[in-house]
């Protein structure tokens, strides 16, 4: 098949299942992307896969569908494909995705993450399901209760694993794949493919088909530019940023869950529709505030790159790094979620002078220079105050155990003890409480046979 006959196949090409060809109808697919057209034959086939390829590119379909033609004539009521996901947005938006393009085939699938309660997964494992789109946490938190069985599981797919590294998940997929039958189909997917993930690939895929998409370079759709600020003014000229320029939909991100909720209040205390999500929120504050991004009830939306795993959102507009990301693969990972389907899109990195290593590091990929820019009228001459507390943490009230640790000072004559006899006479040495004894105020000692506290001045 011609470079030309491929960009204009359908996806009645792949011979799916009716029900299958339904599930695609009703989602609204038409054209396969690039990663589609690679990986599905490679899957029907029964292949094992590594593939590279980011957010939007269509790389979810592109397992699901072949797993739902897999899965579709076979056994029901136990588990046969397993997917693998970092975060419980990603985990919950794939487990949608074979919601819609599996409604018509029966097959019953759930997602499996922490943060909720267990019961209702134990619940639905029960009545039987045939996938399982799951967290590595929650998921060895059921291997452990035996509240689900993979002794028969056909396919593992390893989604974003990349960033599964990045969170500390490798141990715990290690531990995960020993309770795996040996022969199954193998599917690894990331967007970046560091060291880390060449040597876990080795260890799980066999002979695998390698299919790249989209890494190398971002969509030539989207436009480019740098603000060299100071740090001290992120934050000004950030706001400054958004009220001279049109937007439409904005994603901000940032390296830390804390500078991203702190972002998040300082712009909806500003009038913006404006929101954050980060690891520290709750599962329903998460889902709020990403579905209120999608529908337009939020108009910004700050995250951190692991945050924002999971987060395919069409229409972004611009894609505003407030900290600039620590690999090029990073950066263009970020901004691979505007300028999408032939639309235009911009990308915005703030810098300071401590980040022109990386901005060459990102120029050297982009096969350019990124245009730098500044603010009119913006002061960028502020100087910075003595103590930068923008991001600080908010100090913590000390919650003292003891009125005092030390005596307090004596001034004046030194008080006489009460077994004083006569005038000019030696004071009597006071005598030493037993270990566990009470006071004479009564109370017992907090630490075995003394106390810290100091006794009182009469």
């Amino acid at each position: 098949m011609t470079e030309l006959q491929k960009e204009f196949m359908d996806f009645k090409t792949f011979n799916f299942h009716s029900s299958i060809a339904a599930g695609i109808e009703a989602a609204g697919y038409q054209t396969p992307t690039p990663i589609q057209r690679k990986a599905i034959p490679a899957v029907l086939k029964g292949q094992d896969i590594m593939g590279l390829a980011q957010t939007g590119t269509g790389k979810t379909a592109a397992f699901v569908l072949p797993i739902l033609e897999r899965l579709i004539d076979g056994g029901r009521g136990f588990v046969r494909a397993l997917v693998v996901a970092p975060t419980r947005e990603l985990a919950e938006q794939i487990n949608d995705n074979i919601g819609t393009l599996g409604k018509k085939t029966g097959l019953r699938s759930i997602s499996i993450y922490g943060g909720v309660n267990i019961n209702a997964q134990i619940a639905k494992l029960a009545r039987g399901v045939e996938i399982i789109v799951a967290c590595p946490g929650r998921l060895l938190d059921h291997l452990k209760q035996q509240t689900v069985s993979l002794s028969r599981l056909e396919v593992l797919v390893l989604d974003e694993a990349d960033h599964m590294f990045d969170m500390g998940f490798f141990p715990d997929i290690k531990r995960i794949m020993q309770q795996l039958p040996a022969r199954r189909q193998n599917l690894l997917f990331s967007a970046t493919m560091p060291r880390e993930i060449l040597h876990l690939a080795r260890e799980v895929l066999h002979q695998p088909v390698t299919i790249q998409i989209g890494i190398t370079a971002p969509a030539d759709t989207v436009t480019h530019a740098i603000y060299p600020v100071a740090h001290h003014l992120k934050t000004r000229l950030l706001l400054e940023l958004l009220k001279n320029t049109n937007t439409e939909s904005v994603l901000i991100f940032t390296r830390t869950k804390h500078r991203a909720r702190r972002i998040g209040e300082q712009l909806a205390k500003k009038g913006f529709k404006a929101a954050s999500i980060q690891g520290n929120l709750s599962q329903n504050r998460r889902r709020e505030a990403l579905n209120g991004f999608r529908d337009g009830t939020y108009q910004i939306l700050v995250a951190t790159d692991i945050a924002a795993r999971g987060i395919d959102v069409s229409g972004v507009s611009h894609v505003i790094n407030y900290d600039i990301p620590n690999t090029p693969d990073a950066y263009i990972h970020r901004i691979g979620r505007t300028g999408r389907a032939a639309s235009t899109g911009e990308a915005f990195t703030l810098v300071t002078d401590d980040d022109i290593n990386l901005v060459r590091g990102i120029e050297r990929v982009l096969g350019a220079r990124i245009k730098s820019k500044v603010i009119d009228d913006f002061d960028y001459d502020i100087p910075a105050p003595k103590n930068n507390q923008e991001f600080a943490r908010p100090p913590r009230k000390p919650v003292p155990r003891y009125k005092s640790l030390h005596r307090p000072k004596k001034t004046g004559p030194k008080p006489l003890s009460r077994s004083t006899s006569a005038a000019g006479a030696k004071p009597a040495r006071p005598q030493q409480r037993p270990a566990g004894s009470k006071s004479a105020a009564g109370s017992k000692p907090r630490h075995g046979g003394g106390s810290f506290r100091p006794r009182r001045s009469r």
